[in-house]
């Protein structure tokens, strides 16, 4: 994806859903206009969800799910069964592809089970429907019959889908709704060496963004300029927004009248998880030897020798902690559903993560009573300035 490209965390998913042959794939290509997933008349033609960030009018940026088939058999249709499930926890629409020919079977009803189950809006798509005789309209909001075959109601189809995506002003902002116009903000921002050359991580370019969208200024420096560059401002910054890594040092050089937090405590409340990640850091007091902490990041970066998650978070725990611990390390879309075996979940900001995705992960660990946390809010307690860095969160500040 360039970098002028919607990031997809931040594109609403939509997943088609159903059983072999029912016809999504081609559902999905009449829809999006592109030859996206394999169509073929044999059953289990599409394997593995099959994923496609695009622009898609009239609803924007989006990300297609093409599953397969939620009746396919054997062990392997078993482990196919799985990933399809699994979408759900992203999923935004979802739209359940049925063949006319056949109508709704059990599998469609426990689908449609976990749509609710899940709070997922739903659409269900009567495909092959010219086969059968076409139904243009249905008294049942749910339910509209369609023909891939012969585009008839498609574009109905896409501004239904339209009309289920939620509002953008209905968004939660990352920092633009904390800040004014013409207020200065600075981000410090040591280079990454896992981000690409030439480029800054993504959680930077999203906050730069958000806050140029909110008319106010963008100042950013590493964090050996902070001090230098506070001293040299005309005006006061509204706010000091640090990568977690360098926590302590920006925290020393800025002035306690100016607010500091970081990008991870953000992303944290941007994703849903803040509350949760509050509470949750306090465990460290609790933990035990032999006590086990998983630790989970939503992306699969190249590993670099001093590596945050793998290496420098553990590596403080065990400092701050005393404690003989075991670490536990996922990556990318995995996340275990059984976290029993944890005394700690410590997540990562999730920027390559959508909020229903954290908001799942958030949910996995409360009904477990798993205490869950993340990078940024985690350093900040190890570190003794969590409190000043959720200070602008006044619910959090109590």
């Amino acid at each position: 994806m360039s970098l002028n490209a919607t990031p997809t965390a931040d594109r609403v998913h939509i997943a088609f859903f159903g059983r072999r042959n029912a016809g999504k794939s081609s559902v999905v290509n009449a829809v999006t206009g592109q030859d996206l997933a394999v169509v073929s008349d044999v059953k289990g033609t599409t394997t593995d969800p099959v994923y496609k960030a695009m622009e898609l009018l009239p609803i924007g940026p989006i990300v297609v799910i093409d599953t397969p088939g939620i009746d396919d058999e054997g062990e392997l249709g078993a482990l196919r069964i799985k990933k399809t499930k699994q979408v759900l926890n992203k999923t935004d629409v979802a739209i359940l592809v049925v063949d006319a020919q056949v109508g709704m079977t059990d599998a469609e009803e426990a689908l449609i089970t976990l749509f609710k189950e899940k709070a997922i809006s739903y659409l269900i798509v009567m495909n092959k429907s010219d086969l059968i005789g076409l139904k243009t309209h249905s008294d049942d909001k749910s339910v509209l019959s369609v023909s891939a075959l012969t585009g008839a109601n498609i574009q109905v189809l896409k501004e239904t889908i339209a009309k289920m995506v939620p509002l953008e002003d209905e968004k939660l902002r990352i920092v633009a709704d904390l800040i004014h116009p013409s207020d200065f903000v600075v981000l410090v921002t040591p280079i990454d060496k896992a981000a690409p050359k030439g480029r800054l991580i993504l959680p930077q370019q999203q906050t730069i963004r958000d806050i140029l969208e909110a008319d106010a200024t963008a100042i950013v420096v590493k964090e050996h300029e902070l001090r230098e560059t506070l001293d040299g401002l005309a005006k006061k910054p509204s706010l000091v927004i640090t990568d977690s890594q360098v926590f302590a040092k920006v925290s020393a050089d800025t002035p306690e009248d100016i607010p500091l937090t970081s990008f991870s405590i953000l992303f944290a409340r941007y994703k849903g998880l803040l509350d949760a990640a509050v509470k949750g850091a306090s465990t460290l007091e609790k933990l035990k030897d032999g006590d086990r902490v998983l630790l989970s990041e939503g992306c699969t970066h190249h590993r670099q020798c001093d590596d945050i998650g793998r290496v420098k978070l553990p590596r403080w725990i065990k400092s701050y902690t005393g404690k003989a611990l075991e670490f536990e390390f996922t990556s990318g879309g995995t996340f275990p559903e059984d976290l029993s075996a944890y005394a700690l979940v410590v997540h990562c900001g999730g920027c390559m993560l959508n909020e229903r995705e954290i908001r799942y992960r958030q949910k996995c660990a409360q009904d477990q009573s798993i205490p869950i946390t993340n990078y940024g809010t985690v350093i900040a307690y190890m570190q003794g300035i969590l409190k000043r860095s959720i200070a602008i969160f006044p619910h959090l500040a109590e």
